[in-house]
């Protein structure tokens, strides 16, 4: 595809976005009063089962973990069913009233984040008569199936020779609501004898005959873009991990910390996260409006960065995070064992949330941005199913971390490093481990980072589309 042809392309996707500004007020409104809800939860929920149920503290935090895991795994369920059978409008408005009738069971200290949830699903039906009601189109797991098989069947078709006209090829045209068609390209080369027709492959009215014999050009685009995210994808799993520890073991460090803000208050424990939130706003407002075009005008690129030095960027305050944890945690722990009726002021827990409000800010946003760009327009519910999904990973892999960790690291003479008792054991040997793994992890991602080509996209309609290369645009 020529330069003038790829601007076009990215340009008519751009104004698709930008048209969809005029209802993401109620959308944007929706999800941040769903994740303040979310996040006052969480982290009451480690106080309620350290202080009320008297959970030792590394099983509290394994049940937190679990059940954060298969909490965000339930959105992969919700796409399949939203895509294949009842749509998005009505998939999230279902899941909306769950989540609060699941709330109202906790009667003291979840108030609050179930009046932000009930805020946030009225919100949701305001913009009832703005929204676009897309009718479900059907699953594209089935399709993604599809391809592997008639990929297989097919193995021993041979590939027309680069360079030669594509017309073997099965290409119907695609429903109205596609906008943005996937040209053909040559990565993972081989699945594209899934879409090679050959004798009896099509019906009389040039329909395929047999979905697991034939598959079209799209759904062959489709599953490749699902392979070529996963590198990324993977890599943002043990970036997250780093996250999950704010509503775990910061929560325990500051139920032991000097909580009072003068001398007649004094703050919850839970209500520690909310340094993150501030952050993460202060950062989204600051980047959007002062860094992007400050590094528009350097790199000449529309966003500034690629959304993978975003994403990238994140993962370093991920990384120094758990660093600082572990320097804070190591000078609170000497300061409680030579001053023991003194503890530490809570606030010095502000750095490492600080720089984990500043991961969610590159990190997070970058991830779901990446998705939403790289997915064709009716995948995104699959591109946000992931995300969950590697936040789910974070939360599972933290688990098995604590575990071998509160079971192995303990000796005779010493508890192990997650004991009760924060002031015997050691923590910070625990934050400097998931920093070591941050470090290993991001080596990893700069490999995939390098390695990935963004997708590209033309025009339904667009006759000069066939047999096109990726574009080669590096992170």
């Amino acid at each position: 595809m020529k330069g003038t042809e790829l601007k076009q392309t990215r340009g008519l996707k751009g104004h698709l976005q930008y048209c969809s500004t005029r209802i993401s007020w109620t959308k944007q409104g929706n999800e941040t009063l769903e994740r303040l809800a979310s996040y006052g939860m969480i982290a009451n929920f480690m106080v309620y089962l350290l202080t009320i149920f008297h959970m030792n503290q590394a099983p509290a935090a394994n049940l937190i973990n679990i059940w954060i895991g298969v909490s965000n795994f339930t959105p992969l369920l919700g796409a399949f069913i939203s895509d294949a059978f009842i749509g998005k409008f009505k998939t999230i408005a279902f899941a909306s009233f769950a989540s609060i009738l699941d709330n109202v069971s906790w009667v003291l200290g979840f108030g609050l984040p179930t009046i932000l949830m009930a805020c946030s699903i009225v919100l949701f039906f305001v913009g009832t008569r703005i929204y676009v009601h897309r009718p479900p189109e059907g699953s594209l797991f089935s399709g993604i199936a599809g391809v592997v098989v008639s990929a297989y069947r097919k193995r021993r078709v041979l590939l027309p020779e680069d360079g030669e006209i594509d017309v073997s090829f099965y290409d119907p045209p695609l429903k109205k609501a596609i906008l943005l068609k996937l040209p053909l390209t040559n990565q993972y080369r081989f699945l594209n004898k899934a879409a090679i027709i050959e004798k009896n492959d099509l019906k009389p009215d040039n329909g395929g005959a047999n979905p697991w014999r034939l598959s079209s050009i799209q759904q062959v685009e489709e599953l490749k873009c699902l392979l070529n995210i996963i590198p990324i994808w993977s890599a943002g799993i043990i970036s997250f991990i780093s996250m999950a520890q704010q509503s775990t073991f910061t929560i325990s460090q500051a139920l032991i910390m000097d909580r009072h803000l003068g001398p007649h208050f004094e703050i919850s424990a839970g209500s520690m996260v909310i340094i993150t939130m501030i952050t993460v706003g202060v950062c989204v407002l600051f980047y959007d409006r002062i860094a992007v075009p400050f590094l528009r005008k350097l790199t000449k690129k529309e966003s500034g960065i690629t959304v993978l030095q975003r994403i990238g960027i994140g993962m370093i305050f991920s990384l120094l995070s758990m660093v600082v944890a572990g320097i804070v945690e190591r000078a609170r722990r000497s300061h409680a064992n030579s001053h023991p009726h003194s503890p530490m002021s809570v606030f010095w827990l502000s750095p490492q949330l600080i720089l984990l409000g500043l991961c969610e800010a590159f990190n997070v946003i970058g991830q779901i941005e990446f998705y939403n760009t790289e997915f064709p327009e009716h995948m995104m519910s699959i591109g946000n199913a992931l995300f969950s999904c590697s936040y789910a990973g974070a939360s599972y892999l933290s688990s098995l971390i604590i575990t071998v960790v509160h079971h192995t690291t303990g000796i005779r003479s010493h508890p192990n490093w997650l004991t009760n008792d924060l002031n015997a054991g050691r923590l910070d040997y625990f934050y400097f481990l998931i920093a070591g793994l941050c470090v290993v992890n991001f080596i990893y991602y700069l490999v995939c980072a390098r390695k990935y080509r963004y997708k590209t996209f033309v025009p339904v309609g667009d006759e000069h589309y066939h047999d096109v290369e990726l574009s080669t645009v590096k992170a």
